[in-house]
């Protein structure tokens, strides 16, 4: 999913590419997004369906939850097993046991607050035309989601906890570059980041992105990282 400028096709384009290398068999790679230019032809682009935000309000990733929208399956005809990937997420390994494991509702198990049921939602799956009560529910009442929930990962895990659907990846299988990925300080000043055992995704949360770990930037990220050459091998097209 792509949305205003934050980030260019050129996070989509990579990202389908680390999909071709590293799941196997066939998959329609989607993105849903309110500007195709420069996104390969190979990538379905569909519009974000509508779900109207106040105006001023932070957005904190509240547009995700559309991915539960009816309108995927009765308007754009999607089904079968999805498998949500946030944009600045860097693939190293297979994921198709991302696709293999049982459950109706799997997601990244939240490493900041790991005592709660907050998942990280950089990477869920689902089944297409699934939990549309995700949805419903936050638009009947947006006002109260938002008073008792920061963003739209801490509402949606708390809505499937309650329905007891709610579970959760391998936890090798998405490491944080910020948490799993730079050497403990102050190692990091002469230890380069690395890939830690077992890890098929790595998520970038907080100011960080894949451009700054190639490039060594913390962008004011209390971790101090050296450059991280290695992204390059595998954040291409």
């Amino acid at each position: 999913m792509k949305w205003g400028t934050k980030y260019g096709p050129e996070y989509v384009n990579r990202l389908y590419a680390m999909v071709r290398r590293h799941l196997r068999g066939d998959f329609r790679f989607v993105c849903l997004t309110d500007r195709t230019e420069g996104i390969h032809p190979e990538v379905a682009c569909f519009p974000i369906p509508e779900m109207t935000l106040p105006n001023g309000e932070p957005e904190r990733g509240w547009k995700k939850l559309t991915t539960f929208s009816p309108v995927l399956v009765n308007e754009y005809g999607l089904r079968g097993t999805a498998l949500f990937l946030d944009l600045d997420v860097v693939i190293v390994d297979d994921i198709t046991p991302f696709f293999e494991v049982p459950g109706e509702f799997l997601i990244i198990h939240d490493w900041k607050r790991p005592w709660r049921v907050t998942g990280n939602s950089s990477v869920y799956r689902w089944e297409l035309g699934a939990h549309l009560n995700v949805l419903t529910e936050f638009v009947a009442d947006q006002a109260k989601a938002k008073a008792e929930f920061r963003n739209e990962q801490a509402f949606l895990s708390a809505v499937l906890h309650r329905q007891g659907k709610l579970q959760y990846w391998n936890d090798a299988w998405c490491a944080s570059y910020k948490y799993h990925c730079i050497p403990a300080w102050p190692t990091s000043y002469w230890r380069d980041p690395f890939i830690p055992d077992g890890a098929r995704i790595l998520i970038f949360h907080g100011v960080m992105n894949p451009p700054d770990a190639l490039a060594g930037r913390s962008n004011g990220n209390w971790r101090h990282a050296r450059p991280a050459a290695w992204i390059a091998d595998h954040w291409r097209e």
